[in-house]
């Protein structure tokens, strides 16, 4: 079976979205008929994101750790107890492409760290921002990019780099380090691809959100 994480914090005007991208993936013909199973960990939600959630095929869980890493630990836990070969990991804010469990699973490797698009840039963000984001972004093969929103792994391998660690941020940079070091073997690649949101109110401090924000701060 394979697995898709997806840890969401009051995401309920983007969930929609994420979700219909995910099952599309996930019913992808190229994956010859292999069980899918989507989690969404609802993580300190106080909108509407569990009932919208509850509107899909999808499973969930409910925390209260206000955590991202804690929330994708949890998850892929989850997952790996009902049989998930492999983790795909994305974000409430972000829709992968049809092909994205496909193009990971075809590169042969323990890890993919995939490669985010900006839609839709946030007002605040000017074509001056915009501008220095894609001068200092490779959306090639070959990039040195960790995103949540675009990263999948083996369960042997995860399990053999200790998991996600509780942190509030760069959990995800943190898994790949840990991945490095036991050496595991990592795509890095555009091959993936995952369209993700310029919002500047980050659901997790030092999230891409502040990433953006401190971006156009240089400016």
């Amino acid at each position: 079976m394979i697995g898709i994480l997806i840890p969401a914090h009051n995401e309920e005007s983007l969930l929609d979205e994420c979700l219909q991208a995910a099952l599309r993936a996930a019913s992808h013909e190229m994956l010859a008929g292999e069980s899918v199973e989507i989690l969404v960990v609802l993580d300190s939600c106080t909108d509407r994101s569990a009932q919208i959630v509850a509107q899909y095929p999808v499973q969930s869980l409910a925390i209260d750790a206000r955590n991202v890493g804690q929330a994708r630990a949890i998850g892929a836990r989850h997952l790996l107890e009902r049989g998930a070969r492999w983790i795909s990991c994305s974000d409430a804010d972000s829709c992968v492409a049809e092909d994205w469990l496909v193009a990971q699973l075809e590169l042969g490797t323990d890890a993919v760290c995939g490669t985010v698009t900006v839609r839709d840039w946030d007002a605040a963000l000017d074509e001056s921002v915009q501008i220095r984001y894609h001068q200092g972004y490779t959306a090639a093969d070959g990039h040195r990019h960790i995103h949540g929103a675009n990263l999948g792994v083996s369960a042997e391998a995860y399990e053999r780099a200790g998991g996600f660690e509780a942190l509030a941020c760069d959990e995800d940079v943190q898994l790949v380090r840990q991945l490095e070091r036991c050496g595991a073997t990592i795509a890095w690649s555009h091959r993936p691809q995952v369209v993700t949101s310029s919002r500047l109110d980050s659901r997790a401090q030092g999230g891409f959100g502040d990433f953006l924000r401190n971006l156009a701060q240089v400016g």
